[in-house]
C-alpha cells in the first residue's frame, strides 16, 4: 500500500458523522445497469428528451449565446434573474397560484431546494413528517441534517390525513421540534396517488392548527392524463412553501427549479444558498427565459402528455395481464410511477440481482423509507422512458421472476416449512 494510499485512508477517518451515515441513492446505484444494451430499465424518472423539438431548443440556446452572451456567462444574483423568475411566476398562475417574481428564488434543480430548506430548517432532532413512502432524494436531501422523519401511509386519495391528524396529536400542538411537513401530492413520487381537494384542505387547516410549513413539491403537476386539474396547496394558502422544476417539462440537464415561499422564508433559504453556490447558472436561466417564451412549448408539453398516457396504459395493461393476483399497485393519473405491493415474503431488494438477469430492472421500496426497513415487498416502476413494447415485453420479464418467488414459497408451504401469511 502506498503512502498516498495511507494519507487517503486517515483523510477518510475525519469524515462528518452525517456524511457517514448517508445511504446511497438506489437510482443512482442503478444508472449504470439501466444504460446496458440488454436491459430495459423501469427504474428512473427520467423525461424522454427525444420529444423536445430541436428547432426550439437550437432557438433558445443560439438566443441566450448571441443575443445575450455577456449576461448568461456572467456572475448572477443569488436569487437568479428577475426575467427567469416572472417566467415561473407565469408558470404558476396557469395552475391557479398567485405569486410575485420577488417571492421566488431559482435553484439547480427542485434538489437543491430540498437541500437549502434542511439546511434552514432543521435541527438534529426536529420533527419532519412526509408520505411513507416519499422521493428518496428528499430523504437524502433532509438526512443530512439528522432530523426525526415521521412517515403518513397514502391511499389512492392521497396522504391519509386521519393518520396525520393522530400523528400530531401525539406530536402535540405549537411543539417546536415541528418543522414542515413535505409532500408530492401531484402523482405522488414514487406512489403516484394524487391528493384530493378535501385532503389538501383539510391539511392547510392543520398546519395553521399545529403551526407547521407545509413544503410542496410538484414536479409532475402538468403532467395529467386522466381527470380534472386540482388546485396546488400553494393556491389555497400563501404560507405554503412551493417547489417548482422544468425537469420534467423541458429539459432536466438544464437543472433549473425554483422556490416560492412568504418573503421572510425566502430571505433566510437566500443566506443558506449564498454559502451552497454564490447564484446558479446564468446561460442556464437565459435558456429557459427564451424557451418558455419564445417557442410553442405548449404544444411539445401536449406532445409529453400523449406519449406518456400511452406508455402508462401499456404498464397497467401489461400488469393486469402479466402479474399475479397477488400483487397490488397504484393506477396513476398523471406522473411517471406506478407502486407495486407484492405479498409480504417477497424482498424486492434481493430479487432485484435476479430481473437485472432476465434484463429488466425497476427500484426497491425500502429505498423510499427513511429507515431503509420498511416497503421491502414493494417497488417503484416507471412508465415514462421506455416505449410501450418495451414496457409490455419489461412486466413479462418481472412476472415471472415474482412468479418464481411465489411458486417457491408456495414449495414451502405445501411442504410444512412454513406458515401461511
Amino acid at each position: 500500500m502506498t503512502s498516498a494510499h495511507l494519507k487517503f485512508e486517515r483523510a477518510t477517518e475525519k469524515v462528518s458523522a452525517c456524511v457517514s451515515g448517508m445511504r446511497p441513492s438506489a437510482v443512482r446505484n442503478l444508472f449504470a445497469a439501466a444504460n446496458r444494451s440488454d436491459i430495459i430499465s423501469l427504474a428512473g424518472g427520467m423525461p424522454d428528451v427525444s420529444l423536445l423539438p430541436q428547432s426550439a431548443v437550437r432557438k433558445a440556446t443560439k438566443a441566450a449565446w448571441s443575443d445575450e452572451m455577456s449576461v448568461a456567462l456572467q456572475y448572477g444574483g443569488t436569487d437568479g434573474r428577475i426575467e427567469t423568475r416572472r417566467v415561473f411566476s407565469d408558470l404558476m398562475r396557469d395552475e391557479g397560484i398567485r405569486c410575485k417574481p420577488e417571492n421566488i428564488i431559482i435553484t439547480s434543480g427542485a434538489q437543491q431546494a430540498l437541500d437549502l430548506i434542511g439546511k434552514t430548517f432543521l435541527d438534529p432532532g426536529d420533527i419532519v413528517i412526509t408520505e411513507g413512502p416519499t422521493y428518496l432524494g428528499a430523504l437524502q436531501a433532509f438526512s443530512a441534517y439528522e432530523p426525526d422523519i415521521r412517515c403518513i401511509p397514502f391511499d389512492e386519495a392521497g396522504m391519509r390525513i386521519d393518520l396525520l391528524e393522530a400523528e400530531l396529536e401525539r406530536i402535540g400542538k405549537d411543539n417546536p421540534r415541528l418543522k414542515f411537513l413535505y409532500t408530492i401530492p401531484n402523482f405522488q413520487n414514487p406512489g403516484g396517488v394524487t391528493m384530493v381537494p378535501e385532503r389538501r384542505k383539510r391539511l392547510i387547516e392543520l398546519s395553521k392548527e399545529y403551526n407547521f410549513i407545509v413544503v410542496e413539491d410538484d414536479p409532475y403537476g402538468r403532467l395529467r392524463y386522466d381527470g380534472g386539474h386540482v388546485l396546488p396547496l400553494k393556491a389555497l394558502s400563501d404560507d405554503v412553501v412551493y417547489l417548482g422544476t422544468i425537469s420534467k417539462v423541458f429539459a432536466p440537464g438544464l437543472r433549473c427549479g425554483w422556490v416560492a415561499a412568504p418573503s421572510g422564508v425566502l430571505s433566510k433559504i437566500n443566506l443558506a444558498k449564498q454559502g451552497t453556490d454564490l447564484c446558479g447558472s446564468s446561460f442556464d436561466q437565459v435558456v429557459v427565459e427564451h424557451y418558455f417564451r419564445d417557442t410553442p412549448w405548449q404544444k411539445t408539453l401536449q406532445k409529453f402528455v400523449k406519449t406518456y398516457r400511452t406508455r402508462r396504459d401499456a404498464m397497467l395493461k401489461a400488469l393486469d395481464e402479466y402479474f399475479p393476483p397477488e400483487a397490488t399497485w397504484t393506477r396513476p393519473e398523471g406522473g411517471f410511477f406506478v407502486w407495486v405491493t407484492l405479498p409480504t415474503y417477497v424482498d424486492t431488494s434481493s430479487m432485484l440481482a435476479e430481473a437485472l438477469a432476465s434484463g429488466v430492472i425497476y427500484t426497491p421500496g425500502d429505498g423510499f423509507f427513511p429507515d431503509g426497513k420498511r416497503g421491502r415487498n414493494s417497488m417503484r416502476i416507471a412508465f415514462c422512458y421506455e416505449s410501450p413494447e418495451n414496457i409490455d415485453e419489461a412486466i413479462k420479464r418481472l412476472a415471472a421472476v415474482i412468479e418464481e418467488k411465489l411458486e417457491l414459497y408456495r414449495a414451502f408451504i405445501e411442504a410444512g416449512a412454513l406458515k401461511e401469511e
